[in-house]
C-alpha cells in the first residue's frame, strides 16, 4: 500500500474564455496605494464576477442542448472544467424506475466503461449516491475520494480497475431536481491524488442543480417520444402477411411527436391482397389515434368490398366526414391479384405508386383527386395496372418527398432516379429495394427519427 500523502487541490481548467471585465494587475508605482482592505475586496469582487461569468457561459451551453445524450455530454465537459478533472462518467438511472438507463463517459472508451461496470456497485461513488435515500429538496451531497490507493477499505476490483485506467481520485455529485427526484450521478476522475477546492465545489454544485432541472425536462421529452413511437408502431402491422405469388417489405419512420402516416397489407378472399398507405393531417397523440381508427376502418371496408377500391375509399371518406369533420387524410388502396399480376387501385390526394422492373421504372398514372374530408362527396375512377413477373410496385407517403427539402417535381425525380439506379440483385429482394430507395432519396441522416415528417414505404414484388 502506498504511504498517505497530502492530496493536490485541482485547478479550474475552464473551457470558456476569461471574462474581459476583470481587474488589471497593479503596477509597481501604485502598489502602495492599492494594498489594504479595499484592494482585497476588489480582488474578491473580480473573482466573483469571473466565477459568475464562467457559470453563465456553461449553463447557456447546456441550455442549447436539445437531446438527453447531448446534455449529458455537455454536463460532463462543463463539470470537468469546473473541478479540474480530465475524465468522468455520468450514470443515468431515474429513481422512478421508468428509464431510460445509460452510462456515458468523457475521455473513457466503451471498453473503459465496461471495466468500471465490473467494479461492485457499492464500491463506486455513483453506487453510493444512487442507492442512498434522496436528500432534502435542493440539497447536494457530494462524495470526495482524494486518494483511492491510500484508502484501507478500497475494493480489490476497484483498485485493479483504477490502476488499469490510470485514475487515482474521484469527485461525485448526484443529479436531481428541486422536487428531490433522483435522476442519476456524475463522477469526475483525476489522474493523480487531488480534490476540488471549496470554491470549485460551490460552482459545480450550482451548475449541477441547474443541470438536474434541464435533464429532467429532456427526460420527459425523451419518454414522450419513445411512448409515441411505441404507440405508432403498435397501431401498424406487427408483421406482413405471407401471400402466394407476392413478396412484401415495408419501412416506417416516425417523427419525434408521432405522426399519422400508416400502411397496411391484408389477405383478402379469392387469394387476393389488399395494400394501403395513408396519412392523417397533424401530429401528436390525436393524429396517431385518428390514424389507428382509419386503418381499422379501412381493413373492414377492404374485407367487404376490396375488389372495388373506389367503394373502399368512398366509405372511408364518409366515415371521416361524419366522425372527424375537422380532419382530412390522404389514402391509396390497391386490390392485388397475384395470380394474374393485376393491380386495381384508387387514390385520394395521394402520391402515385412507382412500378419498378427490369425494363421499366415509371409512376402509375392515377386520376387527380382531393384528399378525404375535403369535398362533400369523394369519388374518383380507379386505375388498373398489369405488372410483369419480377416487377415491384412501391407505395409511399408524402413524407418521403417532403423530407428531401426539394420542390415536389425535383423530389419525384430523385425518387425515380433512386429506383431506376437499383442494382439488378436488389430488384429481386423487396427488403433490399426499400432500403436502397430510403438511403438514396434521404441520404445523410434525413431518414432519422428526429425529422418531423413521417415516412412509409410499402413494396410488393410479383414472383
Amino acid at each position: 500500500m502506498n504511504a498517505p500523502h497530502p492530496p493536490k487541490v485541482a485547478g479550474i481548467d475552464s473551457t470558456v474564455p476569461a471574462p474581459a471585465h476583470t481587474v488589471a494587475p497593479s503596477s509597481p508605482t501604485t502598489s502602495a496605494v492599492t494594498t489594504g482592505p479595499g484592494a482585497l475586496l476588489q480582488d474578491r469582487l473580480a473573482g466573483w464576477v469571473s466565477d459568475l461569468t464562467t457559470l453563465h457561459e456553461l449553463t447557456e451551453r447546456l441550455a442549447r442542448t436539445g437531446t438527453l445524450a447531448d446534455a449529458l455530454q455537455e454536463l460532463l465537459r462543463a463539470g470537468a472544467a469546473l473541478v479540474g478533472a480530465r475524465r468522468g462518467l455520468v450514470v443515468l438511472e431515474p429513481a422512478d424506475g421508468l428509464g431510460p438507463r445509460s452510462t456515458i463517459g468523457l475521455g473513457l472508451a466503451p471498453a473503459d466503461l465496461g471495466h468500471i461496470e465490473t467494479v461492485p456497485r457499492g464500491s463506486m461513488p455513483y453506487g453510493d449516491l444512487l442507492d442512498a435515500p434522496v436528500g432534502p429538496p435542493g440539497g447536494v451531497r457530494e462524495i470526495v475520494r482524494p486518494d483511492l490507493f491510500a484508502e484501507d477499505g478500497l475494493d480489490p476490483r476497484h483498485r485493479e480497475v483504477a490502476r488499469r485506467l490510470g485514475y487515482a481520485a474521484s469527485y461525485a455529485l448526484p443529479l436531481s431536481t428541486d422536487a428531490a427526484d433522483r435522476l442519476g450521478a456524475a463522477v469526475w476522475l483525476y489522474d493523480e491524488p487531488a480534490e476540488p477546492a471549496e470554491r470549485q465545489r460551490h460552482l459545480v454544485g450550482l451548475y449541477a442543480r441547474y443541470a438536474g432541472e434541464h435533464l429532467a425536462r429532456l427526460l420527459e421529452v425523451e419518454r414522450t417520444r419513445a411512448c409515441m413511437a411505441t404507440i405508432s408502431e403498435e397501431l401498424l402491422p406487427s408483421r406482413l402477411p405471407r401471400v402466394c405469388g407476392v413478396q412484401l417489405a415495408a419501412r416506417h419512420r416516425t417523427g419525434p411527436r408521432g405522426g399519422g402516416d400508416w400502411y397496411d397489407a391484408l389477405p383478402l378472399p379469392d387469394a387476393a391482397l389488399g395494400l394501403a398507405v395513408g396519412s392523417v393531417t397533424g401530429s401528436g397523440p390525436s393524429a396517431v389515434a385518428a390514424m389507428g381508427r382509419l386503418r381499422a376502418s379501412l381493413r373492414a371496408y377492404a374485407v367487404m368490398e376490396g375488389e372495388d377500391p373506389v367503394a373502399v375509399l368512398s366509405d372511408l371518406e364518409l366515415l371521416l366526414r361524419l366522425t372527424e369533420p375537422a380532419r382530412s387524410a390522404t389514402a391509396l388502396f390497391a386490390y392485388v391479384e397475384p395470380a394474374v399480376h393485376k393491380i386495381t387501385l384508387a387514390g385520394a390526394g395521394h402520391s402515385p405508386p412507382l412500378l419498378i422492373g427490369e425494363r421499366r421504372t415509371e409512376f402509375v398514372e392515377t386520376s387527380v383527386s382531393a384528399p378525404l374530408g375535403m369535398l362533400a362527396c369523394w369519388e374518383a375512377p380507379s386505375v388498373e395496372v398489369q405488372a410483369e413477373r419480377g416487377e415491384t410496385v412501391l407505395l409511399y407517403t408524402d413524407g418521403l418527398l417532403q423530407r428531401t427539402g426539394d420542390p415536389v417535381d425535383r423530389a419525384f425525380a430523385r425518387l425515380h432516379a433512386a429506383a431506376a439506379g437499383l442494382p439488378r440483385a436488389k430488384r429481386r429482394d423487396p427488403d433490399a429495394l426499400v432500403d436502397h430507395v430510403l438511403r438514396t432519396v434521404l441520404p445523410d441522416g434525413l431518414d432519422s427519427a428526429d425529422n418531423e415528417e413521417d415516412v412509409v414505404l410499402l413494396a410488393a414484388r410479383f414472383e
